[in-house]
């Protein structure tokens, strides 16, 4: 039976409907053998409308996946297709996650409900369609630090334990199994098109274009719905590529399944965040070519992209998506520059472009951390005994004198801290640790405090 939120802002939708039966399937979430709550996202929740749920209704809508009243009936497992380390692959889909419900949040905007871990679908092939506890505490980890960072990012929105007992291949096992259910402008990515194209289905492909548009981008359809559509991607991809670069985020596998349209970035599997700026750095055991390395991030999502423009070429002629495609290297170099200007605290000037040059450098030669420099010159200014006297750093500390520090710049008493909040492997495992072994979850409990806690240091990011 539907159970009905006790929260006042709760606007449930079903806009999906509108693309149905051709985008999905309905499917059963499994029975789980226990559901403990471990951790619920009520920051997120209050957006939604979600937050004054109790513990009990809350493992009920996430853990045992009763409809939430006014939205989906049933989950529905998504179809598509997608380039896999640039391998086609018609096989895929949603294998242990489902679309679980659509709502609205306190803009209007329209949102997802989606889920990993919840069970067999029509996709799983040999998979049991099942999550690691570790899995879900890694997401938890990588979405808070991201966005504090100012990136675009599906928020983790609850963990249940499942009591089940995993094998896995890349963890110890048996492992503790879990349910996630993470928040996200979206589920519909470019494999989503990918698969209409493949199918040469026009019907469906234009259908998909206007909702994107209309329900995700909020915009009326122009001339040309295939072209204006790929414009606003390649707009929200090459800003979503300089936030990884600024924040030293790999995502690890950067597919075209695991591009969404709106781009928020989402799916964490073997993410890192690079200690140093090192642009062969990778976050995935497998990627022995490093296609998705920390330098080549912006390469690899602009081809995903192109992979779209791909396929919607069947509704337009080529030259309109060449053109917005052309778009993405100045407009990933202009989003370098005012990331990289935030996340500093300097007003980003007429030409930060060599002053930017200089610092990447400087940190490159002196083996300087990322996060240790963006602490150590918050507001345009090396901390009092930083120490980047030596000549590595002439260069960008000429150039940064040019840069007036941006308002409030360093108030907040986060950047009087003697070390900045960073996220490395050696605490990600730690952290799990300690939930693995003891159950103490209280290390997890403290880094998400200390992340949201730099979060509010770093103030709202400069989108334009």
């Amino acid at each position: 039976m539907s159970q009905t939120p006790q929260a006042a802002k709760f606007r449930p939708a079903t806009e999906i409907d509108t693309l149905m039966p051709a985008i999905a399937d309905p499917v059963t979430a499994a029975d789980f053998p226990q559901t403990i709550l471990r951790y619920r996202n009520d920051r997120a929740a209050a957006s939604v409308g979600l937050a004054d749920l109790s513990d009990a209704q809350w493992i009920a809508h996430f853990g045992r996946f009763a409809p939430l009243a006014g939205s989906l009936p049933r989950p529905l497992a998504l179809r598509y297709h997608g380039h896999q380390f640039r391998q086609y692959n018609p096989d895929i889909g949603d294998g242990r996650g489902f679309l679980f419900a659509q709502l609205r949040d306190d803009a209007g905007r329209l949102l997802d409900l989606g889920t990993k871990g919840s069970g067999q679908t029509p996709y799983s092939r040999f998979g049991d369609g099942r999550l690691t506890l570790k899995g879900g505490v890694r997401e938890i980890l990588a979405t808070e630090m991201l966005e504090a960072l100012g990136v675009n990012t599906s928020k983790t929105f609850s963990i249940i334990e499942t009591g089940e007992a995993l094998e896995r291949n890349d963890e110890p096992s048996p492992t503790r199994g879990a349910v996630m259910v993470r928040l996200s402008h979206s589920h519909v990515r470019i494999g989503s098109f990918q698969r209409a194209a493949f199918q040469d289905d026009k019907a469906l492909l234009e259908r998909l274009t206007d909702y994107a548009l209309t329900r995700l981008y909020d915009e009326a359809p122009g001339d040309n719905p295939p072209a204006q559509l790929l414009g606003r991607v390649v707009e929200r991809t090459a800003d979503l590529a300089a936030s990884y670069m600024v924040a030293g985020f790999v995502h690890g596998v950067l597919n075209s399944d695991n591009i969404n349209v709106t781009g928020e970035s989402f799916d964490y599997g073997p993410w890192r965040f690079t200690p140093l700026w090192d642009a062969a750095f990778t976050a995935a055991y497998f990627d022995h070519a490093g296609l998705y390395a920390f330098g080549r991030q912006a390469e690899a999502i602009h081809w995903d992209v192109a992979q779209l423009a791909v396929s919607l070429r069947p509704l337009v002629e080529a030259q309109p998506l060449i053109d917005q495609l052309e778009r993405f290297p100045a407009l990933y170099g202009d989003a370098m520059q005012r990331r990289f200007c935030w996340r500093l605290g300097v007003a980003p000037g007429q030409a930060p472009g060599p002053m930017i040059e200089a610092a990447v450098r400087a940190m490159v030669t002196s083996g300087t951390p990322i996060d240790r420099f963006f602490h150590d010159w918050r507001g345009g200014a090396a901390r009092e005994g930083a120490g980047y006297d030596d000549a590595a750093w002439t260069p960008f500390r000429e150039a940064i004198a040019d840069f007036p520090a941006a308002p409030g710049a360093r108030d907040h008493a986060y950047w009087s801290d003697d070390a900045p909040c960073s996220m490395h492997i050696d605490e990600v495992e730690a952290i799990w640790s300690a939930i693995d072994q003891d159950d103490d979850w209280a290390p997890l409990h403290a880094k998400v405090a200390a992340i949201r806690r730099m979060g509010e240091a770093h103030g709202k990011t400069a989108t334009s």
